[in-house]
């Protein structure tokens, strides 16, 4: 698996995020928490993967629900930001049902209804795909406006009693609005690829009880973390480059990389590869844990809201998921957005 090498193909400048918000549930899961029924420790969970605790829904609480509180947080911030919004996309692996979509669930509850509305499932690469897609509505002249969500419920599809998976998920979600906004701002480049050979190394049921070439499906998430490991430190930086070099840049040039939050080390090493210290990267999965879609929305919001991501700084959103796949979109923020 490898990221093309093409030349730089910059984007149509002046398309972006021009609203953002999130959501986490209130229960919070610390690492003490597996140890009554996983043979682990909370200390070796934080030093295999720099997690400490996670958010876990309330019962009553769907990945539907995650994502319309973190829309009516952006709402909150921006009460116009939904004015114009003609399409939404919902990146999730933990979808409320097949259909109606989880991005028509959100639409009804949020005021959108009749809008355009479908689900984008690429695991944790799943927000900046969504972006991709919202980044081409809105170029093509499909859409004027785009409401992207991250949301899931990761609890609810991963084996809480399988020490591989248990310990590394959470619940979460964000949201952002890609519009017009000033020339010199918005996106300026997507990075993306899968390759299926590695969809054996993680997975997640469907219609079928085993992959195309045999391998057996039950009915939760499985990873193999020792070669998804592998093709994450090599791949999130190698993405996150290729982005800068389609938009005319280089790696060193990031102000942030705002990566998905799966395991620290993996971070490290992408920062790594584009000659980046840690201080350039937005990292919370120390609180949140490995929200999948909605880790990169997450992070993103964090990292506007409490002044670290300023107006006019060169972004690179970046992640990595089943497939197995890759994203990543480089762009110039746009202050406003934060409201």
């Amino acid at each position: 698996m490898t990221v093309p090498t093409s030349g730089p193909r910059p984007l149509r400048s002046g398309i972006g995020i021009t609203a953002l918000g999130a959501y986490v549930p209130d229960r919070v899961v610390p690492n003490s928490y597996f140890e009554s029924h996983l043979e682990t420790t909370a200390e070796w969970i934080e030093s295999r993967s720099g997690i400490r605790e996670r958010r876990f829904a309330a019962p009553e609480q769907t990945t539907s629900g995650l994502g319309v509180l973190a829309v009516r947080d952006l709402l909150a911030h921006r009460p116009d930001a939904l004015d114009g919004v003609d399409s939404v996309i919902c990146a999730t692996s933990s979808p409320d049902a097949m259909f109606p979509s989880t991005a028509a669930l959100i639409a009804k509850e949020v005021g959108l209804a009749g809008a355009a509305a479908m689900d984008v499932s690429v695991a944790c690469s799943g927000f900046v795909y969504a972006l991709s897609v919202a980044y081409g509505l809105v170029a093509g002249g499909v859409a004027r406006r785009v409401l992207v969500v991250g949301a899931e419920v990761m609890s609810r599809v991963v084996d809480q009693h399988d020490r591989n998976t248990a310990i590394l998920f959470g619940d979460g979600a964000g949201a952002v609005v890609v519009g017009a906004v000033p020339d010199g701002c918005g996106f300026q480049s997507f990075e993306l690829g899968a390759d299926a050979a590695g969809g054996p190394s993680l997975f997640l049921r469907g219609a079928a009880d085993r992959l195309p070439g045999g391998t057996p499906m039950g009915a939760y998430l499985t990873q193999n973390g020792r070669e998804v490991f592998k093709f994450a430190v090599r791949m999130l930086g190698d993405c996150a480059d290729a982005a800068m070099r389609r938009a005319g840049r280089q790696g060193s040039d990031i102000d942030w990389l705002i990566p998905h939050q799966a395991n620290v080390r993996i971070i490290e090493a992408a920062v790594q590869r584009l000659g980046l210290p840690m201080t350039r990267t937005v990292v919370n999965l120390d609180r949140y844990g490995n929200t999948s879609a909605a880790s990169v929305p997450l992070a993103l919001c964090e990292g506007v809201r409490d002044g670290r991501v300023q107006h006019g700084q060169q972004l690179v959103l970046a992640g990595f998921g089943g497939g197995l796949s890759w994203a990543a979109a480089a762009l110039t923020w746009w202050g406003a957005a934060a409201g």
